[in-house]
């Protein structure tokens, strides 16, 4: 299953067949839409006028699980943290947390974009975001880093006691079909919905006549976002359903729709999309993308700024408000389907309504990662990733769903026994800090490959597939100006 319009390199070490997760932005798809700034996105969801106009996410931590993100000028270093960085690129000193493909970083300006160059804001630019990357320069990802990260936000969502994350953005969709009753990706997010986090998933971008939505997205407990194309105009008059966009022919149905198609939001230059897809580019700074996962990524900042104004609102109610004050998309399969458009005043407006609390049934996490996986896996040296190991080696599910379950899957730096990052922050000030990075056990994370912490990691690994040029005149999130941490 290929969840995401991302294509992913093909190639020996870390690769992808095609991958075991996918990243879904269809980014550098311009096609005949026209560009939508982030002002038009933000009246196009409701955000514009009324109560919402003044919302800005302040006080809300958003969890972005991603590729990273690059400290590009458009990016304000005090409203961005990097959390853990557990994507293979980890063990090498000059790719550690930085977005080497392009999409984190595409999703970050959605959600706390402050552009000087073009005016271009984000549509929550108070928001506070914890990066963890879990992504490669190819996109490479295996479903047990997200759920490894999805259990780091949870045990460590109120570091900061003035932002607490309350909302996780997966961008992202796996390659399998699991039962809901056992899946373990399904597991780990329905821990964090109950935990008081809003999980917002992408569709998918398979199409239409694809039969499911991406995982998590088809887990009930999560809120699920496909993209309307809004031809460049501010109302949803004349939106409609992206033929992109998954549409199941059985079990959960897309819960919202949001804008998707040639969202103007940040450039990360250099990176893989950037030079994949170069007439995507707009001027220096900003880049159109388009996909689920930047509908995604905009209904994350919808629900942070329904959060600042209503900060005691549990999960099932922003879902409940979101769904039931969204509007009717008027065209083609979406009207006949009764999809709808997210709104934020509107949802606001219903938060006076009683909410009964969700009552699906919930996963146990006994289910086999390759179930999670579906048919798709990970390569080390041509070597597939599969079977009951996580990257970094054996995993049971029913003892990490019991670990999970209690909220302790992590200790330090170790995911369930395993070392996959340091023990702690490091910096000075919040706004400075970075999850101390580890090096990787020596033990093989499957057979056949070779230990992670071979020092020849990066040259092995990485050499000409990222950027022409990977090394940063700074990678810290250590103040307010960028100007100092340019590409080299």
């Amino acid at each position: 299953m290929l969840a995401a319009g991302l294509i992913v390199a093909p190639g020996s070490a870390a690769t992808a067949a095609p991958a075991a997760g996918h990243w879904t932005g269809w980014l550098g798809s311009t096609g005949a839409d026209p560009a939508t700034t982030l002002a038009q996105v933000r009246t196009l969801i409701g955000a514009s006028s009324g109560t919402a106009a003044t919302l800005t996410g302040k006080g809300v931590g958003v969890a972005l699980i991603d590729t990273g993100v690059a400290p590009v000028p458009g990016l304000p270093a005090t409203r961005i943290v990097n959390g853990p960085d557990l994507s293979f690129e980890s063990q090498a000193d000059n790719l550690r947390y930085l977005d080497a493909y392009g999409h984190g970083t595409h999703m970050a300006g959605i959600i706390v974009a402050n552009d000087t160059a073009t005016g271009t804001k984000g549509l929550a630019p108070d928001v506070k975001l914890t990066s963890i990357k879990v992504g490669t320069s190819n996109g490479t990802v295996d479903v047990s880093q997200v759920i490894a990260a999805v259990d780091w936000v949870v045990e460590h969502k109120n570091d900061d006691a003035a932002n607490p994350i309350k909302v996780i953005n997966l961008s992202y969709g796996s390659g399998g079909t699991p039962s809901n009753w056992n899946d373990s990706l399904g597991f780990a997010v329905e821990k964090a919905w109950r935990s008081g986090i809003v999980v917002v998933a992408a569709a998918g971008n398979d199409g239409n006549s694809y039969g499911s939505l991406a995982n998590p997205a088809m887990n009930e407990w999560v809120l699920s976002v496909g993209a309307v194309a809004t031809k460049g105009t501010t109302t949803v008059a004349d939106d409609h359903l992206t033929t992109f966009t998954n549409l199941p022919t059985g079990g959960k149905q897309v819960n919202v729709l949001a804008p998707g198609v040639s969202i103007l939001s940040l450039r990360d230059p250099g990176s893989y999309i950037d030079t994949t897809y170069s007439t995507a580019r707009s001027g220096e700074t900003l880049f159109r993308g388009t996909g689920t996962s930047q509908a995604a990524a905009v209904t994350s900042a919808a629900v942070a700024m329904i959060l600042q104004s209503k900060p005691s609102a549990t999960p099932d109610q922003v879902k409940d408000w979101l769904i039931k004050s969204a509007v009717y998309v008027p065209n083609g399969i979406a009207a006949t389907m009764g999809l709808k458009e997210i709104n934020v005043n509107a949802a606001l407006g219903r938060s006076g309504t009683t909410v009964l609390p969700q009552a699906w049934s919930r996963s146990n996490g006994s289910g086999t990662l390759d179930a999670a996986r579906g048919d798709s896996r990970v390569l080390f040296d041509d070597v597939p990733l599969s079977g009951e190991r996580a990257v970094w080696g054996p995993l049971s599910t029913a003892t990490w769903a019991a670990k999970a379950g209690a909220t302790d899957s992590w200790t330090g730096g170790n995911w369930m026994g395993y070392r996959v990052a340091g023990d702690g922050w490091t910096g000075t000030s919040f706004a400075s800090k970075t999850w101390a990075a580890s090096a990787w056990s020596n033990s093989k994370p499957w057979t056949g490959a070779t230990s992670w912490s071979d020092p020849d990691w990066s040259a092995r690994t990485w050499s000409a597939r990222t950027w022409s040029a990977r090394t940063w005149s700074a990678r810290t999130w250590s103040s307010d100006d960028w100007s100092s941490s340019v590409w080299r």
